[in-house]
Formats: C-alpha cells, sequence, structure tokens
C-alpha cells in the first residue's frame, strides 16, 4: 500500500477517472476516441476538467505543452 498523501485535487481526479473507465467498459470501449459520444460527452469533459484542476491545483490559468 502506497504512503503517498492525496491532496483534493488529486481525489477527485482518481474519482473522475474511475467514473470514465466504468463508462467505457459500459460502452464496450477501450478509449474515448472509440465512443460515439466523444463530442458531446460530458463524462469525458468532465475528467479533462480533473485532470487540469490537479495540475493547477484549482488555480486556474492556461497550460502550455
Amino acid at each position: 500500500m502506497s504512503d503517498t498523501v492525496l491532496d483534493e485535487w488529486q481525489i477527485a481526479l482518481k474519482q473522475k477517472k474511475t467514473e470514465l473507465e466504468k463508462c467505457q467498459k459500459e460502452h464496450h470501449v477501450e478509449s474515448c476516441l472509440k465512443c460515439e459520444k466523444l463530442l458531446n460527452c460530458e463524462m469525458r469533459e468532465t475528467y479533462v476538467k480533473a485532470v487540469y484542476d490537479s495540475m493547477s491545483k484549482g488555480k486556474g490559468g492556461g497550460f502550455e505543452f
């Protein structure tokens, strides 16, 4: 078991990832890119937001890749 302490942003991200993976299983796809609902998917949108929030710790702003 890991001794890593998760902050609120990491906990939210982990929860959204679990929800997203469940959705993928329900739709029988291994990736959102293979799903017909990709462009209008609220589940994926909330997951992506959780990823950005976990990276910025909720401080907002843009990311440059």
